[in-house]
């Protein structure tokens, strides 16, 4: 099991004639993602060709816009390539023609384009899930990977991770490969996101084949105050915590857009005092929260 993106997931990408869109692609197809096409309205018409996770050549029909895209090929799950300057439009094209999963890769998108297209996508009644912007994907080891996530790091298990990060994602999946992932998610780090922790954790709470939550959180905002509460309330399963920023000086942006502290609010103790009160134990580094993680794992 996994969620929200599996081996039979249909998936197209949005910018696959571009330079990260075409190294992305092969990246994914060598992850054994199935990938049946891709868009770029000035291209369509075109095939692009690449390499098969079996060594085979395929070719990737290019059509005018997503909704061409599902219609021909049935397609799920779209994963957005696209500069900063057109993503608001290349997102406004997903949430419309309504296509279940849109990862957005794309870091720098405007704050207001982001909150104009998630509120389109509320509007619509969210028939898509938006995962990001400023994020590395989803993947589901053995299976498939939409997005940027070395599909190498880790393979299949019952560890279902949710992440702000996606360095701190890629280091998790290192630390903890002898377990194994069901699905790991990078949700993005600026200020407006399609999916937060809490979406993640309901859904990791739901597939049976996760048997223990990890999630990081970072500094800023309160998102990660917001998911203890719900831990709290919902979630059965163990959850091991990290949240990066602890020697962060106050009122200063760090990284992520997202991430900026005011007062006690947002800081990485503040968050890790609420997650601890909810039952979670947080590690002051991502190799202690790895520790955690398999003494956790060991007594299941």
């Amino acid at each position: 099991m996994s969620i929200f993106l599996n081996k039979d997931s249909k998936v197209i990408v949005q910018g696959i004639t571009g330079g990260e869109g075409t190294k992305h692609t092969a990246l994914m197809l060598k992850a054994g993602t199935n990938i049946v096409g891709g868009v770029n309205a000035r291209k369509a018409g075109t095939v692009v060709t690449h390499t098969a996770k079996d060594g085979s050549t395929i070719e990737l029909p290019v059509f005018a816009t997503v909704a061409e895209a599902m219609e021909k090929t049935g397609a799920d799950v779209s994963v957005a390539f696209v500069p900063p300057a057109f993503s608001k439009d290349a997102m406004l094209e997903s949430i419309d023609a309504e296509i279940p999963l849109l990862v957005v890769i794309t870091e720098g998108i405007p704050v207001q384009d982001s909150a104009y297209a998630w509120a389109h996508n509320v509007e619509k009644g969210q028939k898509t899930r938006i995962l990001g912007p400023n994020c590395p994907g989803i993947i589901t080891p053995g299976e498939a990977l939409a997005g940027i996530t070395p599909s190498n790091i880790a393979g299949k298990g019952p560890i279902g991770l949710v992440s702000k990060s996606g360095t701190l994602t890629y280091q998790m999946m290192h630390e903890l490969k002898e377990i194994g992932f069901s699905t790991a998610i990078g949700i993005g780090g600026d200020p407006v996101i399609g999916t937060t922790h809490i979406d993640a954790l309901q859904a990791f709470e739901n597939d049976p084949e996760t048997k223990l939550i990890v999630m990081i959180g970072e500094i800023g905002g309160d998102a990660e105050e917001r998911a203890a509460e719900y831990i709290k309330a919902n979630i059965t399963k163990p959850v091991v915590g990290y949240v990066a920023g602890f020697t962060a000086p106050e009122g200063k942006t760090m990284g992520h857009a997202g991430a900026i502290v005011s007062g006690s609010s947002g800081t990485a103790q503040a968050k890790q005092e609420a997650l601890e009160a909810a039952g979670v134990k947080v590690g002051k580094t991502p190799s202690a929260t790895a520790d955690l993680a398999r003494e956790i794992f060991k007594n299941l």
